[in-house]
């Protein structure tokens, strides 16, 4: 009833993939905010070589992304998904023994491997799970649910912060592996639909995907959608608290104002979508992002009361745009693809996603580093560019030219 009051899906037989998915956010949650403190206390490295380490490792893995697709597609997205269980539960459980920059390279390399192949299935998971028509409902809703894991974990790992002893951040480590662990259990009972190479379906390959000049499209808007996307974790904290030089407590405000609005309000947004055009709620939510970048640089020219209250504004108008966004690209992303090539086309959304990762912390830097106005104006034009994919994408995408209906059809051949 409370999910349903919130404008979610019923949950119904997918209690286990809800609840897989749920216990790998608290994990993931618990891990992120000491990613790099773990190492700085219980190795000899310094902070460079830690950051070395994490992009190598990081580098080393993203080409894993588009292997993964092939992968999804011949053998099915849960036993993908469930492999990624394993491989981050033991490269976590053998973090305790990294001491040295190699090993620390390594074992982060077979966690990220692990990530990649989460990330990589997991859109086509839902998919399988779920009926078209009501894909962003399932999206806006994991969305939210693993959101609302990550301020958990991140509770859990205050408290292992701030007790900051070795033997705290080992539990962290401990904590995390585990977690996988029960996911990789809970997701062998999970039943779902998928079309796999070899059980009559039609022959295609990476060609497909390269020529398909809509999905061409959707990959531009959504990079333009993950770039912003990383503002939130890489852009904002700095510009709050180094160049507005406001209270730490207004930089984790944001964090509980995005993580509140998408916990809460979610399943609201999509409900809310029904009957709007597709490509349209996209630009709609790039207009969303500008807004709130735009506060931010406003937020630079005013009084530190005032300034607080309209970084405040600036991360709920931001969020809209998260939340706006995000469920629509991810279903248009899943439904667009033909059903036994639904691995390899996912698999070049995800890569999207992760070029994006790899390229936002530096760029966000350097721009940062010349002041307020190159940074978020420069941020806004990528979030336009972004829009701007949605024009040819709505003539040549079909998909993205139809409504949001938020009621399950049966699976329609696609491609």
């Amino acid at each position: 009833m409370v999910l349903s009051t919130l404008g979610f899906p019923p949950i119904g037989a997918h209690r286990r993939f809800v609840t897989a998915i749920g216990i790998d956010a608290i994990g993931s949650g618990v891990w992120m905010p000491v990613s790099m403190l773990y190492f700085l206390a219980v190795t000899p490295l310094t902070l460079v070589q830690v950051g070395l380490a994490m992009s190598i490792a990081s580098l080393l893995t993203l080409p894993l992304t588009l292997l993964v697709g092939g992968v999804v597609d011949r053998y099915g997205a849960k036993r993908v998904l469930q492999l990624g269980n394993l491989l981050q539960a033991a490269g976590f459980a053998v973090y305790p023994f990294a001491h040295s920059l190699p090993v620390v390279v390594l074992v982060v390399a077979v966690a990220a491997a692990g990530r990649t192949a989460f990330w990589g299935s997991y859109a086509p998971m839902v998919a399988a799970i779920s009926a078209p028509g009501e894909r962003e409902r399932w999206f806006g809703f994991l969305g939210a649910l693993r959101n609302s894991g990550f301020a958990i974990g991140g509770l859990l790992a205050g408290a292992a912060i701030t007790v900051g002893t070795a033997a705290s951040y080992q539990g962290v480590v401990v904590l995390n592996a585990v977690s996988f662990v029960l996911s990789f259990v809970l997701m062998a009972g999970v039943v779902g639909h998928e079309t796999r190479r070899g059980a009559g379906v039609a022959p295609g390959g990476w060609g497909v995907v390269l020529r398909d000049r809509g999905y061409r499209w959707l990959i531009g808007s959504n990079f333009g959608y993950a770039m912003t996307g990383m503002a939130l974790n890489v852009a904002m904290p700095v510009y709050v608290v180094k160049m507005l030089g406001l209270p730490g407590w207004v930089s984790g405000s944001v964090f509980v104002v995005n993580t509140v609005m998408i916990g809460v309000g979610q399943g609201l947004v999509v409900q809310a979508m029904t009957g709007h055009t597709r490509s349209r709620l996209v630009v709609l939510a790039v207009g969303f992002t500008v807004a709130s970048f735009l506060l931010l640089l406003a937020a630079g020219h005013l009084v530190a009361a005032a300034a607080i209250g309209v970084v405040l504004v600036a991360a709920a108008v931001y969020t809209l745009g998260e939340m706006t966004g995000g469920p629509v690209l991810s279903t248009l992303a899943a439904e667009s693809a033909p059903v036994h090539l639904r691995g390899r086309f996912m698999a070049t959304y995800q890569f999207s996603w992760n070029a994006a990762s790899t390229v936002a912390p530096v760029l966000f830097a350097w721009l940062l580093d010349r002041g307020p106005a190159p940074a978020w104006l420069v941020l806004s034009g990528i979030a336009v560019l972004g829009a701007a994919c949605c024009v040819p994408m709505h003539r040549s995408l079909p998909l993205a030219a139809r409504p949001v209906t938020n009621a399950a059809v049966a699976e329609e051949p696609v491609g």
